[in-house]
């Protein structure tokens, strides 16, 4: 969920200060520079779907901890599959 410019400016906004190896800074400049964004945006957007993935892992981590998840049979699940076509 990357913000626009005019979404910036009327979201509350904390400032992050982080260290990054050269070779990463040198590759987000690169990437920025291919976006026309600047680095601040790149990052952003990063950290977001980074957190949205991180939802999802834990989403699917919650469901195989579920016992009342049903638990399929691959071979079943890949016959079922197969006979399908």
């Amino acid at each position: 969920m990357a913000l626009t410019s005019l979404e910036c400016r009327e979201v509350l906004m904390a400032q992050v200060t982080a260290r990054l190896p050269d070779d990463l800074t040198a590759e987000l400049d690169a990437a920025a520079q291919q976006l026309n964004r600047c680095r601040a945006d790149v990052i952003r957007q990063a950290i977001e779907y980074y957190l949205d993935d991180i939802e999802d892992l834990r989403a699917g981590a919650a469901a195989l901890r579920d016992p009342a998840d049903p638990v399929l049979d691959w071979a079943e699940v890949r016959d079922a599959l197969l006979a399908a076509d």
